[in-house]
């Protein structure tokens, strides 16, 4: 099968086009026939060399979310069946079949496309809410509120009764509102302006863009309590909490999100950029320089 895999760290153009065997699925494992793999902010960092963990080997095989159809079954999976089309958390993704044990039904309605922008956010998102813990009544600052993760949050908190403010760029104003949150420009002056929309305070902070937003959140906070970024660095200096590690890949939020989304209940930040599997190096590179607010996805067939 093909898979896009690197040797080395480097610049996009590391990545490659190889022939691998097909995977056998093991245990819970489940093999799926790629239709879709999501293309995340994670992948372009740890094939920079800028993420590392641990003592790197070679090759690697980029990818942490598919959808696809289960083409073959291990022997405990239990659930799904052949033929079934589903959403998954994987590693390798960026190929023609993936594994996977942690996989949630497709709606039908839902693209591939679309299908494919949904484990990595929601895993993300329900992470940093699980720390955070809005409650019904309480107000919670989303900066960047207009990206994958951004969005997914606040249609979470807002699906448990929170308020929210959501920052983004001032061409995006209207798609936070539609998301549910009350939108402002981030940048100069959001301490004012998010006081102003929020006169009896703010509850919590998600930081999930940077932008050196994080002074501005403990001004707001009157503290470092109930603040979690998933941004900035400089959050360590500032006892700002910055949890790393994949979140909790619940398959049953996963796919009620899905047919929320099916449903027109929720909804992505924009339209997916799409790219063939081969163009995976160019797909890596929109991911880390372009600026549209839609999921950047690799298109297998």
């Amino acid at each position: 099968m093909r898979a896009i895999a690197f040797y080395e760290f480097g610049e996009p153009d590391v990545l490659r086009v190889v022939d691998v065997p097909v995977p056998e699925p093991t245990g819970a494992q489940v093999r799926i026939a790629v239709r879709a793999a999501g293309v995340n902010p994670a992948d372009w960092k740890i094939r920079s060399g800028a993420l590392v963990f641990g003592e790197p080997t070679f090759p690697q095989f980029p990818g942490a979310e598919v959808a696809g159809v289960v083409d073959a079954v291990g022997p405990e999976a239990a659930g799904v069946a052949v033929g079934d089309e589903v959403i998954a958390w994987t590693r390798g993704g960026y190929a023609e079949y993936a594994l996977s044990a942690d996989v949630a039904a497709k709606p039908a309605g839902l693209a591939w496309a679309d299908a494919t922008a949904l484990p990595v956010a929601v895993s993300t998102a329900a992470k940093v809410l699980d720390l955070l813990r809005p409650r019904a009544g309480e107000t919670l600052l989303v900066n960047g509120a207009s990206g994958a993760v951004g969005s997914m949050a606040v249609q979470l908190a807002r699906a448990e009764g929170a308020t929210v403010i959501g920052t983004a760029a001032p061409a995006n104003q209207d798609l936070v509102r539609a998301l549910g949150a009350t939108p402002t420009p981030y940048g100069d002056g959001l301490v004012e302006r998010v006081r102003a929309l929020a006169p009896g305070g703010v509850d919590a902070v998600f930081d999930a863009a940077g932008h050196g937003v994080l002074p501005a959140a403990i001004e707001l906070r009157g503290g470092t309590d109930r603040i979690v970024t998933i941004a900035d660095g400089a959050a360590a200096d500032l006892g700002i909490a910055f949890p790393t590690g994949p979140g909790p890949r619940s398959t049953a939020l996963l796919g009620h999100v899905a047919q929320r989304l099916a449903r027109g209940e929720f909804r992505l930040a924009g339209a997916a950029r799409v790219f063939p599997l081969a163009e995976a190096a160019a797909a890596q590179r929109e991911m880390e320089h372009g600026r549209g607010p839609g999921k950047v996805v690799l298109i297998v067939e």
